[in-house]
């Protein structure tokens, strides 16, 4: 199975960050890392068809503690995401990935994952949170999985 990881975030803006650092590492390691930053709309001159889409980004949460690893999938990306935890993006990627896909079947048949790291800090500087350093491993474990299966 082809997979495409995006990474989302801004590296200027402390933990929302994560998503970016994360999908460093997995490109140098070799993975199909596509940088989005802020701008899921990318996706739509870079997809080739892949059928599953790992998607890495920072999100806010009342209820969830910094540094948590929040891994989504197929429909309920699009459920929870709206409820009860958010991007940390005002824009709503996901938003923008439902209308990516309802403009190319390809992409609308694509397996969706959404792994999400719960910031602690968003604000200006480029230094993640201890916790959210502290969570990079885990998402990296968790992401390496999904691409052998």
């Amino acid at each position: 199975m082809r997979v495409l990881i995006l990474a989302l975030g801004n590296e200027l803006m402390m933990d929302d960050g994560a998503g970016i650092k994360v999908g460093r590492i997995l490109a140098e390691k070799g993975y199909n890392v596509l940088e989005v930053g802020t701008d899921i709309f990318m996706l739509s001159s870079h997809y080739t068809g892949e059928e599953r889409l790992i998607i890495i980004d920072a999100i806010l949460s009342d209820s969830l503690k910094p540094g948590e690893v929040v891994h989504l999938e197929k429909d309920e990306v699009f459920e929870r995401l709206k409820a009860e935890i958010r991007s940390a993006h005002f824009m709503g990627a996901i938003d923008g990935l439902r209308l990516l896909m309802s403009m190319d079947e390809r992409l609308a048949k694509a397996e969706v994952h959404f792994i999400g790291i719960v910031a602690k800090n968003v604000g200006l500087g480029m230094e993640l949170s201890e916790e959210v350093e502290k969570a990079i491993p885990e998402v990296l474990e968790l992401v390496e999985k999904l691409c052998k299966n």
